[in-house]
């Protein structure tokens, strides 16, 4: 799921990752956000950072007319052969080959915090939406993303890092379950995603720290701690 085609290094591997039935966290939180975040479908939908495509055949089995982008080519290349019949383009999130107003949700499951213009994304997202229309996103937790655990403890502990409101690089490689992937973005704080919506023109109307369901026992330790941070908000009718 990524902008700017921070991934397209490690396409492959995401598939791979992203396509591992019960692998990932995706898994195991998508209902919290499909359940409580995202509204009845409209008109259109569009996906910003569709990554191989798996959010928006979701979408689309709730009843969506999704058109989804993704700056890495080959991701979208693997998300168009999953999907025949979906609607799959390449492009950057802070630049959308889309007209003004022309959608009615916009959804951004974990691909804010891989741009590093943020800012300029949202504005774009902000720009095709229709008034009265919704952004719908799933980051990492800020607080998650800005600490670290110590100690062995079980709960684990989180200590926040120095320098909580700047925003970092983060490029980390993972090997897990003969599964290779390296973790490309930025992080954010509270107040980078706040005043991203505010010059948007986005009204923050829902904000959620999901548990993962019962079945993801692999991630039973964040039912201590937010993995990640779900919110919905809509454009100001003009």
């Amino acid at each position: 799921m990524a902008i700017e085609a921070e991934w397209e290094p490690d396409a492959e591997n995401w598939l791979q990752w992203a396509r591992t039935p019960g692998f990932d966290a995706y898994w195991y939180y998508r209902d919290a956000f499909f359940g409580a975040i995202l509204p009845s479908a409209g008109p259109r939908t569009l996906e910003v950072g569709c990554g191989e495509g798996r959010v928006a055949r979701d979408l689309a089995a709730r009843g969506h007319a999704v058109v989804a982008v993704d700056a890495a080519p080959t991701l979208v290349r693997h998300a168009n052969a999953a999907d025949a019949g979906g609607v799959y383009a390449v492009a950057a999130g802070a630049a959308l080959p889309f007209g003004d107003a022309v959608f009615h949700t916009v959804i951004a499951y974990n691909s804010l915090q891989v741009v590093h213009d943020m800012d300029g994304t949202v504005r774009e997202i902000a720009r095709v939406l229709a008034p009265g229309g919704f952004l719908c996103a799933c980051v990492a937790h800020p607080v998650t993303d800005l600490g670290r655990f110590t100690g062995e403890e079980d709960p684990p502990r989180l200590t926040i890092r120095d320098g909580y409101f700047e925003s970092r690089r983060v490029e980390d490689r993972v090997e897990v379950g003969g599964h290779t992937m390296t973790f490309r973005g930025w992080t954010y704080s509270f107040e980078h995603y706040s005043l991203a919506l505010e010059r948007a023109g986005l009204r923050l109307e829902a904000m959620r720290e999901p548990q993962p369901s019962a079945e993801g026992e692999a991630y039973a330790r964040w039912r201590q701690i937010p993995l990640f941070l779900n919110f919905r908000a809509v454009k100001y009718a003009s």
